[in-house]
């Protein structure tokens, strides 16, 4: 996967934007409900112009470790919380499903922690079962 397709896909999730807290060289995509003053969390980090390609996404421990033993592509997140963020190395190992349900499975835990109210703004379904 390409930077402009990943930047692309966690945009077109619903309720994401970008920002760029931590400088213009790292894109950060957080979801925010509708309405003034709601709070928006990051569900991922990347320096898309970066070489190799890299993104941080929210990670539930377990899977989290499964990934690690499987992909040698996916290791803890640097100066992030290992236990509950992987950093995925995107230079061409990893399939572009995969990495676009990392994304979507880090966006549904960020939303899942959300107020009721903020996930109803969002229409958001729930996480999938299994």
């Amino acid at each position: 996967m390409d930077a402009a397709t990943l930047r692309q896909y966690c945009l077109s999730l619903t309720g994401t934007f970008e920002d760029f807290p931590f400088g213009p060289e790292s894109s950060v995509f957080k979801v925010r409900a509708a309405g003034a003053g709601r709070a928006a969390k990051m569900f991922a980090l990347s320096a898309l112009s970066a070489d190799p390609l890299m993104i941080s996404l929210k990670c539930e421990p377990d899977l989290a470790q499964q990934l690690r033993s499987v992909h040698p592509e996916i290791t803890g997140a640097w100066h992030m919380n290992k236990t509950h963020w992987n950093q995925l190395d995107l230079s061409g190992n990893l399939e572009d499903e995969l990495v676009r349900n990392l994304v979507e499975d880090s966006y549904d835990l960020v939303v899942a922690s959300l107020p009721r109210r903020d996930r109803e703004s969002l229409a958001w379904k729930g996480l999938a079962e299994g």
